[in-house]
């Protein structure tokens, strides 16, 4: 049985398990399933994690282990790694001030950082404490047009680089997880209150200066007395446009300058849709599993849309990356590089800023020494070629 490191120095930690270990420990287990959990029998939340054991990598031998090219350019920016930290909401549950922190860390590694819309750091907020930033910002399309329009300039004004549309959350999957740790909305169970007063090091980090964190991008619209979290969750529920289609998808694609990339794409004519629409590139994505169970995995997905986007607009991928040899594996099938959720939210939950900068750096070496294990010289030379499926011949 593996035993994980569980101190306070997280240069101790070797890998992004051991990292979610310590993340386990510190948050109390309403919290951590909120990080961790998928819809209903997370069947696809697992898959997303399988689907990357399918494929054997090839490696060739006598090569020279010069360092390997690991930058490259994702959505039209230049990246010191083939990632990007992707936008999740509601950090600040894991620790204080937490998008900050991935924001602080993304740009020391040279990685672009996207803010939610249900982040609990404003734009504003983010871009004053990490000026240098390659910020992107997450939407999720609102009912009313003024609030969204607000919301684009606000990002413009910020500085951000490229616009993520979020597609596959216009109704919120079957979190069955999240149900049972509630009495009633937003009231945990007696059990799970419990709970929380075993961790005392989260209550007193993220409990004890002020409560729960309120949803920085979202105060401005909310009355006085509602801004807080359960007023914010409130406010987004009723806001989701549940309408969103393609028509809807242009018209924010005509208010919005820059680049802009629509995230939740599962199927090859959805990303052909994208490339008439004049997007930038798409986010294979299902969400990672919190959504509609039973679902395809992102790898698989990937696999059937890259032939059909060719190059012609850039292609991402999320779900279930947790090693450097699964950015590998999902660069061969196509993809210009990943999102990450998960694997650094595991990071900030167990150390802050100190976890994620150390989640970056262990995938980035992972990534470098696999390389040069496979005799590979660097990312742009990744190709299906490289890549050994259950069932191919040798």
């Amino acid at each position: 049985m593996r035993r994980y490191y569980r101190g306070y120095d997280p240069q101790r930690i070797l890998s992004v398990a051991e990292m979610a270990y310590v993340a386990r420990h510190r948050l109390p287990g309403f919290a951590w399933e909120y990080l961790q959990g998928g819809a209903e029998d997370e069947s696809t939340l697992q898959c997303n994690r399988s689907a990357f054991q399918q494929y054997r990598l090839h490696s060739k031998t006598l090569v020279p282990n010069d360092p390997p090219i690991l930058a490259g350019s994702l959505v039209g920016s230049a990246s010191q790694l083939p990632l990007a930290i992707g936008p999740s909401g509601f950090n600040g549950m894991l620790w204080p001030n937490a998008d900050v922190e991935l924001a602080r860390a993304a740009t020391a590694h040279g990685v672009p950082f996207t803010l939610s819309t249900v982040a609990n750091a404003s734009l504003e907020q983010v871009r004053q404490q990490v000026p240098d930033a390659d910020l992107w910002f997450q939407l999720y399309a609102l009912k009313d047009p003024s609030l969204e329009q607000d919301l684009l300039q606000r990002a413009l004004k910020a500085g951000c680089s490229t616009l993520v549309v979020t597609s596959d959350a216009l109704v919120v999957g079957n979190r069955e997880w999240d149900r049972r740790n509630f009495a009633s909305p937003r009231q945990l169970t007696l059990a799970n209150k419990l709970n929380v007063l075993t961790r005392p090091g989260w209550l007193w980090r993220v409990m004890v200066p002020a409560g729960l964190p309120t949803m920085g991008n979202l105060n401005a619209y909310l009355p006085d007395g509602e801004r807080t979290a359960l007023g914010a969750m409130q406010f987004i529920a009723e806001q989701l446009d549940t309408r969103l289609d393609w028509q809807r998808l242009a018209a924010i694609r005509a208010n919005w300058p820059g680049k802009m990339i629509l995230k939740g794409v599962l199927h090859p004519d959805d990303a052909r849709m994208a490339i008439s629409l004049g997007l930038d590139g798409v986010v294979v994505s299902n969400h990672g599993g919190r959504q509609l169970d039973g679902a395809s995995s992102s790898l698989d997905a990937l696999a059937r849309i890259a032939p059909v986007v060719d190059g012609r607009i850039s292609l991402l991928l999320d779900g279930g990356v947790r090693r450097g040899t699964d950015i590998i594996k999902a660069l061969a099938l196509g993809a210009e590089g990943v999102l990450l959720a998960r694997t650094t939210l595991y990071g900030v939950a167990a150390y802050g800023g100190a976890g994620v900068d150390r989640v970056l750096t262990i995938v980035q070496e992972e990534l470098g020494r696999s390389l040069n294990l496979m005799g590979c010289r660097g990312i742009t030379s990744l190709d299906r070629r490289w890549l050994l499926a259950q069932g191919d011949s040798q």
